[in-house]
């Protein structure tokens, strides 16, 4: 289990670049099982899950070459359908959540997707209903061996049916989509998920040859062809690093400037900061947070009632990025309650913040209310463990904040999501080993 010992209380300074968005790589990867001709992607990020996904498909049969720092190009002219019932795929697809996207593209191409039941952060239930019900919808038969937690669809041809997704999952509109664009006839998906990261699997797909209408909406309709081509894609900045890193530089009180956000697709993402006094500036492409010398103020509502911030589907807020404003506001003046809708379990790191001094009441699984310290007390160093990806960057960030020495175990969770963290934020003046 790796560690980050972090001296924290320091300013820090400087230009920082955010990597590939990591839930962008999780579906475009997967779609080069779509084609037999090469795909080339670049601003790949390089970080756990997104390499395990590499290393599957290569597994899988996929042919690949690095051709630069973040850039690779993929060949499925040869995909060996047999590894899908190995024992090392049942092994290795249950070390990652992404692996799900894996079933659509499979099942669209060659008829048949299996996958084993899926890990991933421990962040409350993720149902996969969405993704199969989908599946069946389109004439896939399902079926599901209990005792192995192993899924299977299959179907010697998909055809464009009408269908109204129970819940606007990512995931499950991306593997639908796959699925779809090489079903026979119309398929019409409504409550689609319209995330920025899914309009950029969809503009892809329609480089390489599909007919997909309503890309940005919640309504989506994909005219099925009988095969797809090449194509060379480049991933969007993540829009959650991006986040994080407006919320390291308000803890720290730091100057920071975030180069080439994609502005454009960040969303409701700049606004909920500004919620929480947090001044940013758009200089071209780039973000630059001034220091907050003298702190930051939460707004209230206009009839004066206290703020609440909550997650959406989007264009609403992504969930993603609650643990960091959570963090962020206990240093604030004024209070907020944050709202975790969509998963029960994503507050519970909030024990190791209270460790730290933060004032935070957690007042049910989805809601914590809490009170900013205005930098009259900062937090304290602690000994903590990263519970997922998104809490355990949050609980950096309040190391980074606090004075003293803190560690934090089991950094493999923040190595999930985040590249080459510590060295990025020692390049800024950050104090942090892995130890």
């Amino acid at each position: 289990m790796g560690t980050f010992r972090i001296e924290g209380g320091k300013q820090l300074q400087g230009e920082i670049i955010p990597q590939g968005a990591k839930n962008e790589a999780l579906q475009i990867l997967c779609a080069v099982l779509l084609t037999p001709e090469k795909v080339t992607i670049h601003n790949i990020p390089d970080i756990v899950d997104v390499n395990k996904l590499i290393f599957l498909l290569e597994d899988l049969g996929v042919k690949i070459q690095k051709r630069g720092h973040g850039s690779y190009t993929f060949k499925a002219d040869d995909v060996n359908l047999d590894y899908l019932q190995s024992s090392q795929f049942k092994q290795d697809g249950r070390g990652l959540r992404g692996s799900i996207m894996l079933v659509g593209p499979l099942l669209g191409r060659f008829g048949k997707g299996y996958i084993p039941k899926p890990g991933g952060d421990k962040i409350g239930r993720r149902r996969l209903d969405t993704h199969f019900e989908g599946f069946i919808k389109l004439g896939a038969k399902f079926r599901y061996n209990r005792e192995e937690y192993f899924y299977g669809v299959e179907a010697k041809r998909l055809k464009g049916t009408y269908m109204l997704l129970d819940e606007a999952s990512v995931t499950g509109t991306a593997n639908i989509v796959m699925a779809a664009v090489l079903a026979e006839g119309t398929t019409t998906i409504y409550n689609a998920a319209c995330e920025p990261y899914l309009q950029q699997l969809c503009k892809m797909l329609v480089q390489m040859g599909a007919k997909i209408f309503g890309i940005g909406s919640n309504l989506l309709t994909i005219e099925g062809v009988t095969e797809l081509g090449g194509t060379e894609h480049t991933m969007l900045p993540d829009m959650i690093e991006i986040g994080s890193w407006i919320g390291l530089a308000a803890m720290t009180r730091s100057e920071l400037t975030i180069k080439n956000v994609s502005w454009e697709n960040l969303g409701q993402i700049p606004s909920a900061f500004k919620r929480l006094g947090i001044q940013m500036e758009l200089i071209g492409d780039d973000i630059h947070i001034p220091k907050h010398d003298k702190g930051y103020e939460i707004q209230n509502f206009i009839d004066g009632s206290i703020m609440t911030i909550a997650d959406a589907p989007w264009p609403g807020l992504t969930p993603d990025l609650l643990s960091i404003l959570l963090v962020v506001a206990t240093q604030a003046r004024g209070e907020v309650v944050i709202h975790q809708k969509m998963f029960e379990s994503r507050l519970f790191f909030v024990d190791k913040l209270l460790d730290m001094g933060a004032k935070i009441i957690l007042c049910d699984p989805h809601r914590a209310t809490v009170i900013g310290h205005d930098f009259k007390s900062t937090l304290k160093a602690t000994t903590m463990t990263s519970p997922d990806i998104r809490a355990g960057v949050s609980l950096l960030i309040a190391a980074l904040s606090a004075k003293g020495t803190s560690t934090i175990h089991n950094i493999e969770q923040i190595d999930r999501g985040y590249e080459n963290i510590d060295e990025r934020l020692r390049a800024i003046g950050a104090e942090i080993v892995r130890v």
